[in-house]
């Protein structure tokens, strides 16, 4: 009997060894730092891009603020991540649902009451309708607030740079290109 519950304890101890080595390797790979990203924005473009390693990971379409409220320009950081968010404005409140504002998402950004969010106006895509923030489909929304985190770096871009006309290629171009591409082929 003795040499049966010594077994026993064997075992165990040999579960248990198992199941912390695959519990330590699992909170290891958690710990695995990704790449720092980048969100740009092209303010005229009305479009956002998200890189890695000054690789693009995704393209968007945004508003941007309207001109009585211009989004500002410069260099911020992602501060906070909200998901279904509270929105306040001069004494209204709207709780999370399909009549907020700000959508089913809100990163704040390091400028006090500015920020990226969805919308309950998906029309005012590619508008400058906003009151300074850049704000996206709830559905696109969703998808960047997974590929960006806290502290990640915010460029908003009131001019076409060389970077933006290579991020954003002008309508033109981008039709000149594909016009060349189809016939090509």
């Amino acid at each position: 009997m003795l040499n049966r519950i010594e077994d026993q304890m064997k075992r165990l101890a040999a579960v248990t060894g198992v199941m912390l080595m695959a519990a330590a390797e699992a909170m290891a790979q958690d710990k695995t730092p990704r790449p720092a990203r980048r969100i740009v924005v092209s303010i005229p473009d009305r479009k956002l891009a998200v890189l890695e390693d000054d690789r693009v990971v995704r393209t968007f379409d945004v508003a941007v603020g309207a001109p009585l409220s211009p989004s500002p320009t410069g260099n911020f950081v992602v501060i906070n991540h909200i998901a279904l968010p509270t929105w306040y404005y001069k004494g209204k409140v709207v709780g999370p649902g399909p009549a907020n504002p700000v959508g089913t998402r809100w990163m704040g950004l390091s400028t006090p009451g500015y920020g990226i969010h969805g919308t309950n106006a998906p029309n005012s895509i590619g508008k400058s309708v906003s009151h300074g923030c850049i704000r996206l489909r709830n559905t696109d929304i969703e998808q960047l607030f997974e590929l960006v985190a806290v502290g990640d770096a915010v460029e908003l871009h009131g001019d076409r740079t060389p970077e933006i006309a290579a991020l954003f290629p002008a309508p033109a171009v981008a039709a000149a290109a594909a016009q060349t591409v189809i016939g090509d082929n």
